[in-house]
């Protein structure tokens, strides 16, 4: 049965185990000052110029909620690795900390932080796997939509693939994600109860396959759903839109089929083909509807031949993001007691301290940005902003999913059409590093490897 782990009374033990044996340690040391880490995405996968920030909600709700039940602290008992002083420090365990972070459907790039968390080394410490696992998937998944979304052209996308993402929990960030990144509606019932997504759907082939003909389905289907899509392609793709004709012969008046879907064979000639028999009988107001293991690539090359397709089904590829399944995300700290910290592991080195990132426009066009320390001042638009103090969301840190939605496309339109565009570029989005940060970073590199 699916149980929202986030707000359960399990839902603390969904981390890491080093992340406890961590925690007490620095219990018994007395490391409870302040600590500052950032969660950010070290480097862009090849085939992506920008990344959609998503997930923060989930955050939020989670770091107001975090606690550890009785069965959990029973279950940690029980392990045999901690002692009673901890598991009682454990019991009265809240976040307290501060949050700022990217609004959902910010475009970011590498290494610029997607939010920052502010809290006694402890607390910022336990909830470091739960908020890379929300940010980081549904990061992906946004980020994936929102080519696909880009590719379609502005025609109708419908989210379809439930069946096939990664768990219950994934099938339902996915949607939300996805809606945010421009998809239109989505298959997944529970994901549009939850989130108030426009739900919407075909018909199966099992449908047409389980009656004697394929016009007695038709049939009997529009009787039930007058305004439907139905499914051509079970036998004969064309003899199935021909059945659709027949079918708008016999109804007269009471025709009111919104479109056809297809969903396998050569989609881009079998939808000029049926865009043909459909105009000949004089249903041009009938749409064609397609789906099938498409992606970005394969809407674009679609509309590049001509297919007169109104709308996409994508699933699985989008869902599951198939080309840039995850990204080098990190959480990593960067700051303790009012001291920048950092990393100097090759491949791996991390920037120290309270940051913000700075985009610049011009001609209402985002030009570059700069990851800058927090006081820092070099000009251009903010984009960390404050969503939690003191343990609680600010009033302004939960938008309706419509208006982060409409963020994004705000953002999108922002975009240079060069960092749209569904190819790797020559020259990326430019990122520079403040001058007063790299002055840290440089201090704090000599100081440690003296």
């Amino acid at each position: 049965m699916f149980k929202d782990i986030s707000v359960s009374g399990d839902a603390a033990l969904l981390t890491d185990l080093y992340q406890l044996t961590m925690l007490q340690a620095y219990v018994a040391e007395g490391m409870t000052d302040t600590a500052v880490f950032d969660l950010f995405v070290r480097r862009l996968p090849e085939s992506r110029n920008y990344l959609v920030a998503c997930g923060l909600q989930d955050v939020l709700d989670y770091l107001e909620g975090v606690r550890f039940g009785p069965d959990a602290l029973a279950y940690l008992d029980a392990q045999g690795l901690f002692g009673q002083a901890f598991l009682d420090y454990l019991a009265g365990f809240r976040f307290s900390g501060e949050v700022r972070a990217v609004p959902e459907g910010t475009a970011v790039f590498a290494n610029e932080p997607i939010l920052e968390v502010s809290a006694p080394l402890p607390e910022a410490q336990l909830v470091e796997t739960f908020l890379l696992n929300q940010v980081h998937f549904q990061t992906v998944v946004a980020s994936k939509a929102a080519r696909v979304a880009w590719a379609a052209q502005g025609r109708t996308v419908v989210d379809f693939g439930l069946r096939r993402y990664h768990g219950i929990d994934a099938g339902l960030k996915a949607a939300r994600a996805s809606y945010i990144a421009g998809v239109h509606a989505t298959s997944d019932v529970l994901a549009g109860k939850l989130y108030g997504i426009p739900i919407t759907g075909t018909m199966a082939h099992s449908y047409v396959l389980a009656h004697d003909s394929e016009l007695d389905a038709f049939s009997r289907f529009a009787e039930c759903y007058p305004e439907t899509v139905l499914l051509v392609d079970t036998y004969d793709t064309l003899e199935g839109v021909r059945k659709v004709v027949e079918l708008a012969r016999r109804l007269g008046g009471d025709f009111h089929v919104r479109a056809i879907r297809l969903d396998s064979g050569d989609l881009a000639a079998l939808a000029i083909g049926a865009r043909g028999i459909l105009d000949e009988a004089g249903l041009t107001g009938v749409g064609i509807f397609a789906s099938g293991d498409l992606d970005e690539h394969r809407i674009a090359t679609l509309l590049a031949r001509g297919a007169p397709i109104n709308g996409f089904g994508v699933g699985t590829r989008m869902g599951v993001s198939a080309d840039a399944p995850y990204l080098n995300s990190a959480y990593k700290l960067v700051s303790y007691a009012g001291r920048g910290r950092m990393k100097l592991s090759a491949a791996k080195s991390t920037l120290p301290g309270r940051k913000q990132v700075f985009r610049t426009t011009q001609g209402g066009r985002a030009v570059g940005d700069v990851i800058a320390l927090d006081d820092e001042s070099t000009g251009g638009r903010p984009l960390l902003r404050p969503v939690m103090e003191a343990g609680s969301r600010l009033p302004n840190a939960s938008p309706t999913l419509d208006e982060v939605r409409r963020h994004w496309e705000e953002e999108r339109a922002a975009l240079p059409p060069s960092v749209l565009c569904l190819e790797p570029l020559d020259d990326p989005y430019p990122i520079e590093i403040g001058p007063g940060l790299a002055a840290e970073r440089d201090r704090l590199i000599r100081s440690l490897s003296g």
